[in-house]
């Protein structure tokens, strides 16, 4: 098996084991990792630790005089200095050179050979190795032996902890990026979705500058070459609504859209694993086999059988398998310019309609604000659904002011004539606790009606909240659950929530309208507040 010598990033451990094979890596964890375990599906379950989700409030850029110009600083992108983060570095890498063992994984972001990043996971534990053996692109034998220096490090000492006391740091967690060193760093914090979105992040930076268009949304693709990308944030559905027996999977979240067409960053899935059964999700429950990891599930001790019900350790259970592990996936995951952009929205008051046309001035809008609900579980501290705004729809991941992004996708759409939709998976019938979320099954029956045109063709009413065009027949979906107000037993109450979504769209856009021209400005909502 390859080794590596790590001494010129400051680590000489005393044995380096370099893209061993899942083989190899279940061995280790096994023997290694007192949580690891194999379960009857042949997937390796493992546990992160004390955080079970992100930690966003502890991300950190190093600002420098190269790129802090093009940053979008704020809470979502909290600045340290060059200082601090080398001493977090050096932290991380002081942990590493206690440790006998060290996984280094090598592997590609982006199917496009054009715009593809070489990237390097130095980390400690075998659990992480695998998922970055998953979740990045498989270099071939040849591609690893001539794979030279990477373009981007990541050093994972997510075992030991950022010390506090430190400028900048706001607890023992600590995820620091250096576009200028092409280097990140974790301290505090185990859990493996860390180092994905961190290279995220560095593609929202790098591909936009190359004017190829970096989007948190996943992608499939028709027998007749057609493609379709969901737009959404994590539990609204891009996932299972991509992962369709009867088109190809491009990718679940993480792509780009380029001169050429879209492709997809990763070359695995993470997949929310909670509920999870054959009926609902047969293609991502399939998937749930040798090679897979299943991270903070429970199982039975002796039949070893995973309870995908059981959120006694967390409601933000995963599963993380290549891309290949789906029947029906892309492979190279690539496609043509999108013919339909969907936006998904989990919305927890009950107000907007379960699927409506946009106009292109409305997909901007909502594009710009990403309403949508954070699913419990999501993020450390999120116990229930919270109505929230996310521009672009992963705010959380975005590196250049959200106008950047915005007026890229409205440049693409425009130029390749593409149709966006907005598609509410969230709650029906009443606000969230009193009503219920759409039904799977109808949501699947409005998506396959978009790809195959005939919602495009039906007749549409124009609701009155946000002036959206609705549908007033879809195949396999009831009439009345289409307007939502139809929904509700008390239409007052309708209203009243109704009120309250507008003016929170109205408060939140406020810090956009500098920049948003004034057609974008008036395919807001459409109800005149009381």
């Amino acid at each position: 098996m390859p080794t590596l010598d790590l001494s010129e990033y400051g680590i000489n451990a005393e044995t380096v084991l370099r893209n061993a094979n899942p083989a190899r890596l279940y061995e280790e964890a096994v023997r290694l990792d007192p949580t690891a375990a194999i379960t009857d599906s042949g997937a390796l379950t493992i546990r992160s630790g004390k955080k079970t989700g992100r930690s966003p409030a502890d991300k950190r850029i190093v600002r420098n005089p190269e790129s802090e110009d093009d940053i979008w600083w704020g809470p979502i992108n909290m600045g340290i200095d060059d200082h601090t983060f080398h001493i977090n570095r050096e932290r991380a890498q002081d942990y590493l050179n206690t440790r006998k063992r060290i996984y280094v994984t090598d592997g590609f972001a982006g199917w496009d050979p054009e715009h593809r990043l070489k990237v390097r996971i130095i980390a400690s534990r075998p659990y992480h190795a695998l998922f970055m053996h998953n979740m990045l692109i498989r270099p071939s034998q040849e591609e690893l032996d001539n794979f030279g220096e990477p373009d981007f490090v990541i050093y994972n000492s997510g075992e030991f902890p950022a010390n506090r006391r430190t400028e900048h740091m706001s607890s023992k967690t600590s995820v620091d990026l250096s576009f200028e060193n092409q280097e990140m760093v974790i301290l505090g914090t185990q859990y493996a979705g860390e180092m994905k979105k961190g290279i995220f992040t560095v593609m929202h930076y790098l591909m936009p500058k190359r004017n190829v268009l970096s989007m948190h949304c996943s992608a499939n693709e028709g027998e007749d070459g057609d493609v379709s990308l969901f737009f959404g944030l994590s539990g609204t559905g891009k996932t299972t609504l991509s992962a369709d027996p009867n088109r190809k999977l491009i990718g679940d979240d993480e792509h780009c859209w380029s001169d050429t067409g879209v492709f997809n960053i990763e070359g695995g899935c993470y997949a929310k694993a909670i509920g999870l059964s054959p009926e609902d999700e047969p293609e991502i429950y399939n998937a749930i086999q040798y090679g897979t990891i299943l991270e903070n599930v429970v199982y039975d001790e002796e039949t070893r059988k995973v309870d995908y019900d059981d959120t006694s350790i967390t409601v933000n259970t995963r599963a993380s398998y290549p891309l290949e592990y789906i029947d029906n996936a892309k492979i190279p995951a690539v496609g043509d310019h999108p013919d339909n952009i969907i936006f998904l929205t989990y919305d927890a008051f009950g107000v907007m309609p379960p699927v409506s046309k946009l106009t292109p001035e409305q997909a901007m809008y909502h594009f710009i604000s990403g309403y949508t609900a954070k699913v419990a579980g999501t993020e450390m501290g999120v116990d229930e659904p919270q109505a929230t705004f996310s521009a672009c729809f992963g705010a959380a991941f975005l590196v250049w002011p959200p106008a950047k992004y915005a007026e890229m996708l409205a440049e693409k759409i425009r130029k390749h004539d593409a149709e966006v939709w907005l598609v509410n998976t969230g709650i029906t019938g009443g606000p969230y606790g009193t009503g219920k979320r759409v039904p799977l099954k109808y949501t699947r029956a409005m998506i396959d009606a978009i790809h195959d045109g005939s919602l495009l063709e039906t007749s549409k009413v124009t609701e009155p909240v946000f002036g959206l065009d609705v549908p007033e027949q879809c195949p396999g979906v009831p009439d009345d659950l289409l307007m939502p107000r139809e929904t509700w037993d008390d239409p007052a109450a309708y209203d009243e929530q109704a009120e309250e979504l507008v003016r929170l769209f109205n408060e939140h856009f406020e810090q956009y309208e500098d920049m948003a021209s004034s057609e974008i400005l008036e395919a807001g909502p459409q109800l005149q507040m009381a």
